[in-house]
């Protein structure tokens, strides 16, 4: 690495990640959620909705799961995601009209 001149003269600072190819790369980063763990996390909050008599959530809470329940779903196939939206929203139907 070569040293640079700022615009007083000075020596500039060396690159803390190194220059052209000698440049730190990010680490490359893949995510795949695990379906065992977010099928286990759905049935979770199947089941709360089904045992509740009364909405188990805030307003909020209830708006957020509303969106965030058929997004977690779309990691699994696409049957088996279809069955529990449809579970999942009926038993939220159950409960606004309770």
């Amino acid at each position: 690495m070569t040293a640079k001149t700022d615009p007083f003269g000075a020596a500039g600072q060396l690159s803390l990640f190194g220059v052209g190819e000698e440049r730190l790369q990010a680490p490359a980063q893949s995510f795949s959620p695990d379906p065992d763990a977010i099928r286990r996390r759905l049935r979770t909050l199947l089941d709360t909705v089904r045992r509740a008599t009364t909405m188990p959530w805030s307003e909020r809470d209830a708006r957020m799961w509303r969106t965030v329940f058929p997004n977690m779903a779309n990691w699994l196939p696409q049957a088996e995601a279809d069955a529990l939206r449809l579970q999942f929203r009926r038993e939220l139907e159950r409960l606004e009209a309770a």
